[in-house]
């Protein structure tokens, strides 16, 4: 991905979120919930932070134990599920 930028919603939206260690996800402005797994969970919690992309994929590489490219792919697929969402 290197170079590459994902569209995510606006970070001062996605910061704004509440998140429970469960996966549910609330957003007080608009009164709109829903819930995520563990590696939807894990990069809202890491966008939440302001890292960039490749932060986010080394971080979930760690964690997970998952390879780069399976990270990247999770990644690219949550971010398309989150503008869905914040539309």
């Amino acid at each position: 991905m290197a170079g590459q930028t994902l569209d995510f919603p606006n970070v001062e939206t996605l910061r704004r979120l509440a998140l429970s260690e469960s996966g549910f996800i609330f957003d007080p402005v608009t009164g709109n919930s829903f819930t995520v797994n563990h590696t939807g969970q894990a990069v809202l919690q890491l966008i939440q932070q302001t890292l960039d992309v490749e932060e986010i994929i080394q971080k979930l590489q760690a964690v997970f134990e998952i390879d780069a490219l399976v990270a990247e792919r999770d990644v690219i697929e949550f971010a398309g599920q989150l503008r869905g969402c914040f539309q």
